[in-house]
């Protein structure tokens, strides 16, 4: 009681408050711009750090993670362009109901659930660090391995039309994710002598291509932009928040709790938390069949999730000093800067610490909702715009924000090329997202299978030797089998019927 009396002191000073306060517009600012994600806004405020004490260091990385990955919503609701890649998820349900005439309750429900995800996995980092952190702890390349193909499997789960399309969608991106140095042996592949690709395919220019270009080639080519049906500004964004807790309140507790597991596994993080939770709600759904059309039920569970695992990526950092993210591996240098050594001895020797980090998370959310409402308001001038000085302004920031990512024309070459594909690509109807899951998730696969196939000497039976991973791989297995299953389960329930007549 003593170090949270003395961590709230420390906290409610009118310079910290100050400090939150700048931080969380510079994160709202950042994350809301096409290829400056969260991990960056992070790293730019380092330096600033330096001259901060230890409490407000880290309220201000906190609350400016937390506000930027929210905003990465807003320009993919607004857009179709999401902000970090955490939003990539779920950026065409939100952009279809914004084209419905439903931006405000897409933008509410990313805001709103958001704040309520995070606030579950900071009290989940309060009550149970210790004893996620050990579960987060046994997780090895065989564990990581299953994981990752878990997670490709919401590739089939997040396609709306055609299973198989979404299949091909996610071998193409896989592809793409092996180019560059091979995890194994070093050796460049596909490069074709390119210097650029060594380094494989970037990550953000591939999302504002893909999810931004096809949009403007429709423009330019047919004048048919989906853009064209949004002709009102955005409304009350709390307007329909009430009735969306009553009735996903199931989807709010699943997703909350998924992200702060997933986020508790070192090198997970937000992204993956986000599909996996998006793809578990569509699975899981009364209504599966309106996923993809403009439901909110989907941007409920991965909203929440994706804010969530910021807590979570937490409770390895502060119990074990172990990153669950790259925003906490930047943290940590931040503590040590300070003179603050994670661990658990943490709990004894810094417990103001400690509590200050908790209070930064809780202020963090609850300062959400009025930053996140005054952010949304200032953006939806967008949809005031016409189209014609519109659509330049987006291939700007679209421009900006593939160059921004490694300071080079390679990122914007990235981007048109994986545009065009992606244009060409959805007039076929294949669908983008699994293209962008198998890019993330690709090297994770690639690298904890080599892993693993040299701590088993090429023993495949390694692969389910430990508790953990045999369960993943079952329930893995499980899940690719299920239609099989379920078909035969109808065979049997209807086979009696057809023995009576």
């Amino acid at each position: 009681m003593d170090a949270i009396i003395a961590a709230l002191g420390l906290f409610f000073d009118l310079k910290v408050l100050a400090i939150i306060a700048v931080a969380s517009a510079f994160g709202l600012f950042v994350g809301a711009m096409p290829g400056l994600s969260a991990t960056m806004a992070t790293a730019l405020l380092v330096p600033v750090t330096f001259f901060m004490g230890p409490v407000p260091a880290i309220a201000a990385i906190v609350s400016c993670t937390a506000m930027a990955i929210f905003a990465g919503d807003i320009p993919g609701a607004l857009l179709r362009i999401p902000g970090t890649p955490a939003s990539a998820a779920y950026t065409d349900e939100a952009f279809r109901m914004t084209g419905k005439g439903q931006g405000e309750a897409a933008l509410g429900a990313g805001l709103v659930f958001s704040a309520c995800g995070g606030l579950f996995g900071v009290a989940v980092l309060i009550l149970g660090a210790p004893v996620l952190a050990e579960f987060a702890l046994n997780f090895s390349s065989f564990e990581y391995f299953w994981m990752a193909l878990l997670g490709l499997t919401c590739a089939v789960f997040i396609t709306p039309q055609s299973p198989l399309k979404g299949v091909i969608a996610l071998l193409l991106g896989l592809l793409i994710s092996t180019v560059g140095i091979g995890a194994s042996g070093g050796y460049p592949r596909f490069t074709f002598g390119n210097t650029e690709l060594t380094g494989g395919v970037p990550l953000i220019p591939a999302l504002i291509g893909m999810f931004a270009m096809p949009e403007i080639i429709r423009f330019v080519l047919s004048d048919r932009s989906q853009l064209a049906v949004v002709q009102r500004q955005i409304g009350n964004i709390f307007a329909h928040q009430w009735e969306y807790l009553r009735r996903y309140r199931l989807n709010l507790l699943r997703g909350a709790t998924l992200g702060t597991v997933i986020g508790a596994m070192p090198g997970a993080g937000a992204d993956i938390a986000a599909w996996i939770a998006y793809a578990t709600s569509k699975k899981l759904s009364r209504e599966s069949a309106k996923f993809g059309t403009g439901h909110p039920e989907g941007i409920v569970e991965a909203s929440a999730a994706n804010n969530a695992a910021l807590g979570g990526a937490w409770i390895p950092a502060l119990v074990f000093g172990i990153p669950g993210d790259s925003i906490t591996a930047i943290a940590i240098g931040v503590m040590f800067m300070k003179g603050i050594t994670p661990g658990p001895m943490i709990f004894l020797n810094d417990p103001q610490m400690l509590c200050g980090v908790f209070i930064a998370f809780i202020f963090a959310n609850l300062i959400m909702l009025p930053f996140g409402w005054i952010a949304i308001k200032s953006a939806s001038t967008l949809l005031s715009v016409p189209r014609p000085v519109l659509m330049p302004i987006i291939l700007m920031f679209c421009i900006v924000g593939s160059f921004a990512s490694n300071n080079t024309e390679f990122g914007v070459a990235t981007m048109l090329v994986l545009g065009i594909i992606a244009y060409l690509m959805e007039e076929n109807a294949f669908p983008v997202a699994p293209i962008i899951l198998g890019m993330v998730l690709g090297p994770m696969l690639e690298e904890n299978f080599i892993n693993s196939m040299q701590k088993t000497g090429g023993d495949p039976v390694g692969f389910v030797s430990r508790p953990i991973a045999g369960i993943l791989a079952l329930l893995t297995i499980l899940i690719w089998t299920s239609p099989l299953w379920l078909r035969l389960l109808r065979g049997w329930r209807l086979s009696p019927v057809r023995a009576g007549e």
